[in-house]
């Protein structure tokens, strides 16, 4: 390999035109710290994406059991337990609640359920009684109203 002479006299190697050390470590410092900060965005994002996939999972289950109750000429029973963390369609299926989010229930009778096992009854014509299954998880609510005229399962953020 040949040395070149500089303007200043000096013998050296000619410069390649690339990135020193130091620029690219900092480049790396600072690809960290936006990594950093997107992690903690993301991850109080989190509940809530678990609190909305509930809510449209036990609405969708709800609008299911009207269904069948109205295919089959049978009644169809959803039960919610509030102990134990479960929901689903009687005989069916059933599906765990994620963890950190809280079920009430208001009934029209009973009040405001906060515990034990709540059955939700879609008649054979799919009607059922007035209710409301209340979801929450850190700050955000979720409503699903259930509509004694028309039987329709309704989800409110």
């Amino acid at each position: 390999m040949r040395a070149m002479a500089h303007s200043n006299g000096r013998m050296g190697f000619p410069s390649a035109g690339g990135f020193t050390l130091l620029e690219i470590m900092m480049v790396m410092v600072l690809v960290l710290i936006m990594l950093g900060i997107s992690t903690v965005l993301f991850s109080s994002m989190l509940p809530s994406q678990n609190l909305n996939a509930a809510g449209r999972e036990l609405s969708a289950m709800l609008r299911f059991a009207r269904l069948l109750a109205t295919n089959t000429g049978e009644p169809r029973t959803v039960f919610v337990d509030l102990e134990t963390g479960r929901y689903g369609i009687q005989g069916v299926q059933a599906r765990r609640i994620p963890q950190g989010i809280t079920v009430k229930v208001t009934d029209v009778l009973e009040g405001e359920i906060t515990r034990g096992r709540y059955s939700i009854i879609f008649n054979e014509a799919g009607g059922v009684p007035w209710g409301r299954i209340t979801l929450s998880g850190g700050k955000r609510v979720l409503t699903i109203e259930l509509d004694p005229v028309v039987g329709a399962v309704v989800l409110k953020q």
